[in-house]
């Protein structure tokens, strides 16, 4: 395209709300692109975007739409992930999953660059993109990690309802009119859409995101739990989660304990040590009520920490306020990095 050295680069899935943002992303990073494929289901195929100026015509997502491409952004569904991510890599592509589908696969990296992009050398084709909610709290946790250790995470999330789709967003305003005129609310989609019960989300708080499991905890917290262990390589660490869903459109928030295995350090060291990483922004001035929302990350790439305080009762246990835009570093911007790591790593050459 633009780029004579570049990369020819597919992004399934590109009309939905990530599709979108990838396509977002890629054009404000200036990634080398020397040819682009956007594919769809065969009910969008057909339709116009526009991408850096030009207009592309969407393709229906087939296994020879593969054909030279290098790398693969998925984000259409688990199903089709499953079904076209081999086909591609089969066809000589690298494919980054923002799905569900292959983030527990053994075989499968399960990435975010600012914690663990070394694990992009042991790919077989297909990375994983983790969970939003994963993301922005590993984000935070891996610089206290690395210097003291953990022992114990207890997170509970408050996400955004755009992490459910557009409809769902949809929804949550038109619900908020009815009911602010006086009319009940009809909820069809939250909490999950296949699910045998639905709610209003408008002014309400929701404790299911994804269905129930034999133990009691949501699909959304075992992934929690589970891809906070694999991406920190630490299968011995306690993490437990509780995930709702709250009338925010744009923006997950999460209260996060910890336990350090070593040493006890104060919250300025804490602080100091997150003001230094990559992918942070310290925003922790209660003197002042500075702390991170989540209006304040719509739009930025970045992971938002605040409200860092010791625990009263236990000497190595802290809390802290963890944000980030759901759409961006919780899903388009990480993919998007996972990309551009392949580059610097050499793991991906131009055409």
């Amino acid at each position: 395209m633009s780029n004579e050295t570049g990369f020819t680069v597919a992004v399934v899935g590109a009309t939905g709300a990530v599709g979108q943002q990838m396509l977002k992303t890629l054009a404000e990073k200036k990634f080398p692109i020397k040819e682009l494929k956007l594919l769809s289901s065969s009910r969008s195929a057909g339709k116009k975007v526009e991408f850096q100026g030009n207009e592309y015509t969407l393709e229906e997502a087939k296994p020879e739409s593969f054909d030279g491409v290098q790398i693969a952004l998925f984000s259409a569904g688990g199903s089709v992930s499953k079904e076209l991510a081999p086909e591609a890599v089969k066809r000589g592509a690298i494919c980054i999953d923002n799905t569900s589908a292959y983030r527990m696969d053994k075989d499968v990296p399960l990435v975010v660059p600012e914690v663990n992009e070394a694990d992009l050398h042991n790919h077989n084709g297909i990375i994983a993109n983790p969970n939003c909610s994963t993301i922005q709290m590993v984000v935070a946790l891996e610089p206290i990690r690395k210097k003291h250790g953990l022992k114990k995470v207890i997170v509970s999330t408050y996400q955004a309802v755009s992490g459910a789709g557009w409809a769902a967003v949809e929804e949550m305003k038109n619900q908020s009119r009815d009911v602010l005129d006086g009319k009940d609310a009809a909820p069809e989609i939250l909490p999950v859409g296949g699910d045998k019960k639905h709610f209003p989300i408008a002014f309400n708080a929701i404790p299911q995101i994804d269905k129930f499991q034999d133990n009691g905890y949501t699909f959304e917290e075992i992934k929690m739990m589970n891809e906070t262990k694999k991406i920190l390589h630490q299968d011995e660490l306690e993490v437990a989660a509780t995930c709702v869903r709250l009338p925010v459109e744009t923006g997950h928030s999460e209260s996060v304990y910890i336990e350090t295995e070593n040493g006890n350090p104060d919250v300025e060291e804490l602080k100091t040590l997150l003001k230094g990483s990559a992918g942070i922004t310290l925003k922790d001035d209660p003197a002042n009520q500075e702390y991170p929302m989540a209006l304040d990350s719509v739009g930025l790439p970045d992971v938002f920490v605040g409200r860092i305080r010791k625990d009263l009762d236990r000497a190595n246990a802290y809390h802290f306020w963890v944000v980030s835009d759901n759409l961006l570093k919780g899903a388009a911007y990480n993919s998007v990095q996972i990309a551009e790591s392949l580059l610097k790593l050499g793991l991906v050459k131009p055409s």
